[in-house]
């Protein structure tokens, strides 16, 4: 471990208690019809405060979503900081992330949907949970490709968490994320995919100087309720978005 590394980790650590206690103040006192929005509020705080310590600079183009779904591509763990970042929003996650050392703490803290991917009627429960989330008006993020990627290739988009996208009821929109890395390789250094393993994956990233994250942000108008062809526009939607950078 760097020194550079050791300080930022130290540096995690004292933001993870000050995070904590404002999640005791603001959302444990929140009234419970408006826990969610509480939650997708705190870890915008949060992620605000986290992101520097992995001295990331975020940008956006395009509007960004205030509610309704977000369809976006998934190249790790520090996607989540920086959509959230942007915008206050609620993520749904593969149920492994629980076990994470202490993220995955936090992601239950932020009201994180898990999904047991090995368990198909777990997919029932799980969009049952995303549209009561919508309906508290509140972003909820999607990363259909079901895994992340090294951004070498956007993956086909898998069906199972579309239900709430083919109702119609809330605004869909779709995300690219992009990242580079001074002094590295952002495909294997910030992106967290394949045979990693996520300590000294993150580790590493925290002794790096700079990351930089783009974030194109669209709107999506479906025109289908078949989840098969659905997938098709919504992954076409977010390679658009990737053209245009």
């Amino acid at each position: 471990m760097t020194l550079r590394a050791a300080g930022k980790l130290i540096w995690f650590l004292f933001e993870v208690v000050v995070v904590v206690v404002n999640y005791i103040f603001t959302v444990l006192f929140a009234p419970k019809k408006s826990r969610r929005l509480a939650r997708a509020a705190w870890l915008h705080r949060a992620a605000r405060r986290h992101i520097k310590v992995y001295s990331c600079d975020f940008s956006s183009v395009g509007p960004i979503p205030q509610s309704g779904l977000l369809v976006s591509n998934h190249l790790g763990y520090l996607d989540i900081l920086v959509i959230a970042a942007i915008t206050p929003a609620v993520f749904v996650s593969k149920s492994e992330v629980r076990g994470w050392p202490l993220f995955g703490w936090l992601a239950s803290l932020a009201g994180t949907v898990f999904i047991q991917r090995h368990r198909r009627l777990h997919v029932g429960e799980v969009n049952q949970e995303i549209e009561s989330a919508l309906a508290d008006g509140v972003l909820v993020v999607v990363f259909p490709e079901g895994t992340s990627t090294n951004s070498e290739e956007v993956l086909p988009f898998r069906l199972s968490l579309l239900e709430p996208v083919t109702t119609g009821n809330h605004p869909v929109s779709v995300s690219y994320i992009h990242y580079e890395l001074d002094g590295g390789d952002a495909r294997n250094e910030v992106c967290y995919w394949g045979d990693h393993t996520f300590f000294p994956h993150a580790v590493n990233l925290l002794g790096k100087r700079r990351v930089r994250a783009m974030v194109r942000f669209g709107e999506f108008q479906h025109t289908t309720n078949d989840r098969k062809e659905l997938a098709k526009q919504l992954r076409e939607a977010v390679l658009e978005l990737e053209t245009k950078r």
